[in-house]
């Protein structure tokens, strides 16, 4: 079974930290359940899932944090 996106990828973009990776990724599925909350009722994929998705497509990087 492969892991999509993969997660060695998804370290790389948050600058080879997985700590720095988590928080992204948990800051922004936060913001997705609180924006998209009728939109996620009827999706197949969670909130977590489309955070990963956009940071690996590059929408949401480190500096977000701030």
């Amino acid at each position: 079974m492969m892991i999509e996106p993969p997660i060695d990828e998804l370290t790389k973009k948050a600058g080879g930290n997985k700590y720095i990776l988590s928080v992204l990724a948990s800051k922004r599925a936060k913001e997705i359940e609180t924006t998209r909350r009728n939109e996620l009722a009827t999706a197949d994929k969670k909130a977590i899932s489309i955070a990963l998705d956009e940071i690996y497509e590059g929408k949401i990087v480190p500096s977000d944090l701030d």
